[in-house]
């Protein structure tokens, strides 16, 4: 049995030594690193040759990556290294990995070619002004072959450790049972669809009602599929919190069932999460958990390796004890997990860590999108950027002196570009090429200016860095799928203000790749309907599967009732406030338990309440507020026992809108007093223009089908098992009409 490695991951695990040390940052974005090799290339003779496919073999070990560059007339192999900002910056042990990189190149070129020597090259690119710096040195061959003896040697080690790990994995899945007594109904119909997507390599959409215990009925079947499809790594995507909960959830469950099982499991959490000195920045001279973080991350290592559940709890425990970073070493151990639990951006963001690694390690991975109808929005939010002026002028204000030179220019071209629109909000057909010239060298003067200070790389001015990287990086991708619109607001006097976005609307060309790239991808939810919405936006292929699973519930479980002589349009509201509640007050009269009752803003929601606590002060009432924090929202839900009774206001498409648990009596029944639709607005309102000339349907793409997908999950709320029963009143006069009510669950019925 032999292990492949790529040379970049071999010498990330050999050659890294010394402090963990972001200032060198932030490196330049992949497609900046494209053009910048590109660039390389273009200027050598035309002889060189561009990525040269080398491997090489030691004992168990196969060494495979790809040269950037070999000029045969030179006998020079070159490593290419895009930067911005002072090389001398550059920590030691950066290039001390770079060489270590080019030299196992060098050794296997020379073995390819029968050379006796080389010379190597690492070839420095800047990208903003385009100047090489080349460091060349020529070894004999002899010398190469040693280096790269000892680097393996040093690998192997793990390697044979990794062998035997997967092989014991693979053979505890194959022979892994079920962890519950049975499937319970449309469950079993799932997972092997589940299993088929995997083993034929194709994208799957999977719409399955809440309740039927999707995330084990996923993950089961893929964990059935390591061996036989020869999987590296399974990874569970979620859209929030609750979603990574109920998948660690899940694997214990299998763990506990199969004791045998050695499947090592990652919880990634974002970075302020982890971090154990917020008040520090990432480099040895500030936090002590960077100081020396590779020679203590070894030994690490191998601690994190024998736990089997990774989670946020135990990889801190592992981390404090080798006294390294948390998050950097959850970072690390992404590469040796088997099934890694991560928020959705983690594979789906620019750039994504699962996806890099993926695509370097050429891993073979099966993706699980949990809650899918969230990508959508999600995937909007990635690939979207914007910018206030008011953060522009409180930095120049403050800014040092090298850079208010360019922050004054980017000022003057964003004024230029908003003083003539007469309208609060305007969308333009076009990207702003002046402001963008403007904000390309002010990135280029932030980021000279952060190499030169590290101690600056933190507050309003990284902030406010990062902020234009995304801008800038955004804007090269400009097209028929953004938006790109200037929100004024007037100041004091003459003065305006503005807010810049670049918007996207449809992140398909963005996600295709990622959904693709693995061997399967699993998109499932409650709420996937109608299926060619989502297929269109989330660009998936044309061979996506489709499964839509029967509902492991009973129609009399759920009595479903549209209350249409009621509208709860913006002009009939003052007038729907009485009958909502005289039908709330009526609905516990005859049923005293728990409700939740969305609506479709705090105000309306505030109105209904405060009009039912003067009319039947008796019952109950619990509110959802603004920006409740996590633990205020658990107070919320912790009003709902098996014993109490009452009312819980909420907003539709908010926190308690899905991904809630409240079975049995803790919940009987919901109130639903909107469409859901999204708030009428110009932004909408551009975004309906858009879907129309991309689509042909812009007000259902915008309006109808997010705000249904709304109002069906949060009716889930109500039935989580096949003992619950319970009532969801529809109360819209539009929920009667036949459009509508297709998009409703097949297996309700509707009074």
């Amino acid at each position: 049995m032999s292990y492949s490695v790529a040379v970049r991951a071999l010498c990330e695990f050999t050659a890294k030594v010394g402090d963990l040390d972001l200032r060198f940052t932030p490196s330049p974005s992949a497609q900046e690193g494209i053009v910048g090799h590109r660039t390389v290339a273009s200027r050598r003779n035309q002889h060189y040759q561009n990525e040269v496919a080398l491997e090489g073999e030691y004992q168990q070990l196969k060494v495979r990556g790809r040269a950037d560059g070999y000029d045969p007339d030179a006998n020079r192999l070159e490593e290419v290294k895009t930067y911005r900002g002072d090389l001398d910056a550059q920590p030691a042990n950066h290039r001390q990995l770079h060489w270590a990189q080019v030299k196992v190149y060098g050794w296997l070129m020379c073995q390819k070619l029968g050379l006796g020597e080389i010379d190597l090259a690492l070839v420095y690119f800047d990208i903003v002004g385009e100047g090489e710096t080349l460091l060349n040195q020529r070894f004999q061959a002899h010398v190469l072959e040693a280096f790269f003896n000892q680097q393996c040697a040093l690998f192997l080690d793990w390697a044979r450790q990794e062998m035997q790990h997967r092989q014991a994995r693979n053979t505890a899945a194959h022979t892994l049972a079920f962890p519950h007594a049975g499937f319970r109904t449309g469950q079993r119909a799932l997972a092997e669809t589940v299993y088929k997507a995997v083993s034929t390599g194709r994208c799957l959409m999977a719409q399955a009602p809440t309740g039927i215990g999707k995330t084990i009925g996923t993950l089961f079947p893929l964990l059935k599929a390591l061996a036989p499809q020869q999987l590296d790594k399974v990874f569970f995507l979620t859209a929030k919190t609750p979603g990574r909960k109920l998948a660690l959830d899940a694997a214990q469950v299998l763990h506990a069932h199969s004791p045998d099982l050695p499947l090592r499991v990652l919880e990634l959490v974002a970075r302020d999460k982890a971090c154990e000195h917020l008040d520090k920045a990432c480099h040895g001279e500030s936090c002590p958990l960077a100081k020396g973080f590779y020679d203590r991350l070894p030994a690490a290592r191998i601690a994190a390796s024998t736990v089997q559940m990774l989670d946020q709890r135990n990889l801190r425990e592992v981390a404090l004890a080798h006294d390294v970073c948390p998050y950097y070493l959850s970072q690390e151990m992404a590469r040796w997990a088997d099934l890694v639990v991560a928020d959705y951006n983690y594979y789906f963001d620019f750039g994504a860590m699962l996806f890099g690694l993926a695509q370097l390690n050429q891993w073979r991975a099966a993706v699980l999108v949990d809650e899918a109808h969230n990508l959508v929005e999600r995937g909007r939010a990635m690939y979207s950027a914007s910018l206030d002026q008011y953060s522009l002028k409180t930095l120049r204000d403050t800014a040092p002196e090298p850079l208010k030179k360019s922050l004054q220019r980017l000022n003057r071209e964003w004024n230029a570009l908003h003083k003539d629109q007469v309208a609060l909000y305007q969308a333009y057909a076009a990207r702003p090429e002046k402001l963008l010239n403007a904000l390309s060298l002010c990135v280029s003067a932030m980021g000279e200016y952060f190499n030169e200070h590290p101690e600056s790389l933190s507050g309003d001015l990284q902030a406010f860095y990062f902020e234009v990287l995304q801008f800038a990086k955004v804007a090269e991708l400009f097209n028929e799928q953004f938006i790109f619109d200037i929100s004024k607001r007037q100041l004091s006097g003459k003065r305006s203000s503005s807010t810049l976005c670049l918007r996207n609307v449809v992140p398909a060309e963005f996600l295709r790749p990622r959904l693709t790239a693995a061997r399967s991808s699993v998109l499932f939810s409650a709420t996937l309907s109608p299926r060619h919405y989502y297929a269109d936006l989330l660009g998936l292929p044309a061979d996506t599967a489709w499964i839509d699973v029967e509902s492991p519930f009973k129609a009399e479980q759920l009595q479903v009732r549209i209350v249409d002589e009621i509208s709860t349009r913006f002009v009939h509201r003052q007038a729907s406030l009485e009958p909502i509640v005289a039908l709330i007050a009526g609905q516990f009269a005859r049923q005293p338990g728990n409700y939740l009752a969305f609506f479709s803003s705090f105000d309306y929601q505030q109105q209904v309440a405060q009009l039912l606590a003067e009319r039947h002060p008796q019952i109950p009432r619990w509110q959802q507020s603004r920006g409740m924090a996590e633990a205020e929202r658990q107070g919320f839900l912790d009003q709902f026992t098996e014993h109490s009774q009452g009312i819980g206001f909420a907003v539709l498409g908010g926190a308690f809108g899905e991904g809630i648990d409240l079975p049995g009596a803790r919940l009987i029944g919901a109130f639903i007093a909107t469409l859901g639709l999204p708030q009428l607005n110009p932004v909408n309102e551009q975004m309906k223009v858009r879907m129309g000339t991309l689509f042909g349907a812009g007000h259902d793409y915008t309006y109808l089908y997010p705000g249904i997908q709304k109002v069906v999950q949060a009716a889930g709320r109500v039935i989580r098992s096949q003992q619950d029963r319970g009532v969801v009143m529809l109360i819209d006069d539009r929920f009667g009409e036949a459009r509508v009510r297709q998009l409703l669950p097949r297996w309700w019925v509707v009074d």
